[in-house]
């Protein structure tokens, strides 16, 4: 089973919406200027950067786009090229392409049946 592991947050002005989310609900952010993006600890985590408690999840904050014009969860794969497929396959659609997000891994956005945008995330080969 893939596991919903990160949320996103689409923003206008990453200044403005790092004041608020910080002082509206004490959330840690760290900014990643290279991505032109925030993350935004919500929850405690452990040595390896994952939440500690199981079922939580962090997320982040990037510049809102033509694919992200709304909060949206990211699932964790294993295979990002063969979970697009099988995104297919049952009905969704492609938003976003497979790209590399540093040495950390892969991302890539499908819009489901709803017209839903989720992220998938595959975590690079260590």
């Amino acid at each position: 089973m893939d596991e919903v592991v990160h949320f996103e947050i689409p923003v206008d002005k990453l200044a403005r919406a790092k004041k608020f989310y910080s002082s509206a609900f004490g959330w840690k952010l760290e900014d990643y200027p290279q991505f032109e993006y925030v993350g935004a600890i919500t929850t405690p985590r452990g040595k390896d950067h994952n939440p500690k408690e199981p079922g939580a999840i962090n997320g982040g904050m990037a510049k809102r786009n033509s694919v992200l014009k709304s909060p949206t969860v990211t699932i964790m794969v294993k295979d990002i090229n063969a979970s697009l497929k099988k995104v297919v396959k049952s009905g969704g659609k492609v938003a976003m392409k497979k790209e590399a997000i540093g040495d950390m891994g892969f991302i890539a956005y499908i819009i489901d049946t709803e017209r839903n945008v989720i992220g998938l995330f595959q975590e690079a080969k260590k």
